[in-house]
């Protein structure tokens, strides 16, 4: 199939030769993929592809129908026009005019069906798990934003703040699209995890495929993860290469666990301050270049100061807020 071809053209005539291409038995799986790259470059090609789809369906349907066959049968039968001038014409205009009712039906600009929009939020320290409407799974990290629009056409998710996991639930009639800061991630049934912290965004695929692309129509840029490959969106829209996912992280995170792999430590307390209200925090800024390495129970600050303390000669020292309490707790170094 002549792609190309059909870069100049209008989104409806592509969905139709797309269409007339997959149903034919000469279609070969690379076209497939490449019909699979043209639906993510935009909504607006998924919903003519649908377009397309439905007026299909209302043509074979056409074919099939009793009071069309009726008409037609009794059209044949009817009399020369020199018999009766006007009546043969009765079953055939009857006919049109149910082809027309239809078609204008199908055919005439719908109006589009009213998104259902929703927002989910989780405050410091208090991640939770969501379903949809549609059965997706939505797990929210703490601190995390999302505000969800679902209509008959497509099912769209943006991640405003913070961190998600999404185990999609199979609608092939609804495509399921995430976007976070200038990305967009399509998902082709998966389960899979988008971030948006400090203006960057990483999209980590645990299962099934995604595509993330940014930019729209010939300036789109795109990149298909594979299971256990993640990638960044910097804060300019560059897509970064495909890495590799550490996994154990990635499902621990969901389960209120935290893993690090000789992380430094100031980036490590970053993290974990994200959970709780008790700020950690280190009196020499250089102790921040130690390198870190286990795992911790996201807000458990208590549990990890004393782990810094016996691992890595660390003295925590509590500071309370005019007896509220413990406000934060200050590392240092431990005397000689």
């Amino acid at each position: 199939m002549n792609t190309g071809a059909l870069g100049h053209d209008t989104g409806v005539s592509q969905a139709e030769a797309w269409l007339a291409r997959l149903m034919s038995p000469e279609c070969e799986p690379d076209e497939r993929a490449a019909f699979e790259d043209w639906l993510a470059q935009s909504p607006g090609n998924i919903a003519a592809y649908l377009q397309a789809e439905r007026i299909h369906a209302l043509a074979a349907a056409l074919a099939s129908d009793d009071l069309l066959r009726a008409a037609t049968h009794a059209a044949r039968r009817a009399p020369s026009p020199a018999a009766s001038p006007w009546r043969p014409w009765l079953p055939v205009a009857a006919a049109a005019a149910l082809v027309a009712a239809v078609a204008t039906a199908y055919l005439w600009p719908r109006p589009v069906e009213q998104a259902v929009v929703k927002q989910f939020a989780t405050a410091r320290g208090q991640p939770r798990e969501f379903t949809l409407v549609d059965g997706t799974v939505l797990r929210l990290d703490t601190g995390t934003d999302v505000v969800t629009r679902f209509d008959g056409r497509q099912r769209l998710v943006e991640l405003q703040r913070g961190r998600a996991q999404f185990v999609v639930a199979a609608d092939p009639a609804r495509p399921f699209l995430v976007t976070a800061g200038a990305g967009t991630v399509r998902d082709i049934g998966t389960t899979f995890q988008v971030s948006r912290i400090n203006g960057r965004v990483n999209v980590g695929l645990l299962e099934g495929r995604v595509d993330v692309s940014v930019g729209s129509g010939s300036a789109v840029r795109r990149s298909e993860l594979a299971p256990g490959e993640q990638l960044t969106i910097d804060g300019n829209g560059a897509i970064g290469a495909r890495q590799p996912l550490d996994l154990v992280a990635a499902h621990a995170w969901p389960q209120g666990d935290l893993v690090f792999r000789q992380r430094r430590l100031d980036e490590l307390l970053a993290e974990m301050n994200r959970y709780s209200p008790v700020r950690i925090r280190l009196q020499d800024p250089a102790l921040g270049a130690l390198e870190v390495s286990g795992v911790f129970h996201a807000g458990d600050q208590e549990a990890l100061a004393a782990a810094l303390e016996r691992g890595w000669s660390l003295q925590a020292r509590h500071q309370d807020a005019g007896g509220q309490g413990a406000d934060e707790i200050v590392l240092s170094r431990q005397a000689q």
